[in-house]
Parts: structure tokens; C-alpha cells; sequence
């Protein structure tokens, strides 16, 4: 079997959505919710196990998902302690895959046009490589999805506030694999209105 797999996926979409004034996970996007473009990418990959991780208006995201919150490889887990930040959603993950799964890969729930061909070429490369940590570029860019081995799990259940796991990253430069992708729109998530519009125009004109 490849180093530190199999793989489980994280779906970050706990957030207060406060620039939207409701859930941004349930925008509709070429029609689908903007967290429905993100599930399928992780369903039609080679994650093992997808884990989407809630919190704010929780019930209101589950009624809309619908059917799709009884596909066999997905687990819903609430974060009530979502009002702390994307790192109290990181822990609820890390407690949920840590004594199962030799790695994990993190996903933002408002990243719509993450593609399951780029997960599965992310995966692939962490796989083959001795790092532990994976990292996607584009043009010296990093975005998201990463990718951690267990052996930062230690370090991503202390991690405090809403900062994600960037300061792992810069802090351990030698265990990080960069990988390339080819487009910036893979990074592209949903903060601001013009974000959103900007993914509407994407979406048809993927590129």
C-alpha cells in the first residue's frame, strides 16, 4: 500500500456566512448549491472518506443536501463550537479520522470548482512522495486543498482561532510537497458578492 493512505476528506463548511447574511454554502450556483459542487468533486474522487463538518444554520444545509447526506461514504458532523472559528471545525475533524486514517486532506466548503481529476493528481503525488504535507500551487500561488500525514495531527488540534492551517505550512517548509495545478479558478472560494459573481462566470467558462 502507498505511504499514508487511504486519505480522508475534511469539508469545511461550519462558517457564518456574515457578508451573505445566510448560509453561502447553499448559494446556487449553475443549479446546484455552491457545497453540492464541492461534495460531488470529493464523491467522484479517490478520498476514502468524506467528512463535511457544520455548524452554523447546520439544519437548514442538511435539508437542502437532501439524498446526498445518505451517500455511504459521507459523514456529517455538527461543530457547535463553530462561533471559534475554522480551527474549531479542523479539531472536530482531526478527533473524528485521527485513529483510522494515516492522512487527511482539508477542503473549503465554498471552493466550488475543485475538481475531482486535481484531488485525485493532489492525492497521487502525496502518495508517492515522502512529504507530509502537500500543497497545490498555481504560479507560485497556494491555495486549497492541502493534504497532512498523522503526523501533524498533534499540531492541527492545538491550532487556535480562524487561520486554518497556514502557519503548519510556513513553519515546516521541508515537509511540504508542492504540486502544480493548471488553472487559478480551482482556488477560487466564496467571501464577498463579487466572489460569488465572479464563480457564476466560472462555472460557465470553466478555465
Amino acid at each position: 500500500m502507498a505511504r499514508n493512505k487511504p486519505t480522508a476528506g475534511i469539508v469545511l463548511a461550519a462558517g457564518m456566512s456574515s457578508r451573505f447574511g445566510g448560509p453561502k454554502q447553499l448559494l446556487e450556483l449553475g443549479g446546484k448549491s455552491v457545497l453540492e459542487w464541492t461534495l460531488n468533486a470529493c464523491m467522484d474522487s479517490k478520498i476514502e472518506r468524506i467528512y463535511l463538518i457544520l455548524g452554523y444554520k447546520h439544519q437548514q444545509i442538511l435539508e437542502t443536501l437532501s439524498e446526498k447526506v445518505r451517500h455511504p461514504r459521507l459523514n456529517i458532523i455538527v461543530n457547535r463550537n463553530y462561533r471559534k472559528g475554522q480551527s474549531a471545525s479542523l479539531q472536530a475533524g482531526i478527533l473524528e479520522i485521527r485513529d483510522t486514517f494515516p492522512s487527511v486532506m482539508f477542503i473549503l466548503g465554498d471552493q466550488p470548482l475543485v475538481d475531482s481529476p486535481t484531488i485525485n493528481h493532489l492525492l497521487e503525488c502525496f502518495w508517492a512522495s515522502e512529504k507530509n504535507i502537500c500543497v497545490p500551487f498555481y504560479k507560485n500561488k497556494r491555495g486549497n486543498p492541502t493534504i497532512f500525514s498523522a503526523m501533524f495531527y498533534d499540531k492541527l488540534s492545538s491550532i487556535k482561532g480562524d487561520i486554518g492551517a497556514r502557519g503548519i505550512i510556513e513553519d515546516h517548509p521541508d515537509q511540504v510537497l508542492r504540486v502544480a495545478v493548471k488553472r487559478s479558478s480551482f482556488f477560487h472560494d466564496i467571501d464577498t458578492q463579487k466572489d460569488f459573481e465572479k464563480a457564476q462566470s466560472l462555472i460557465k467558462y470553466p478555465g
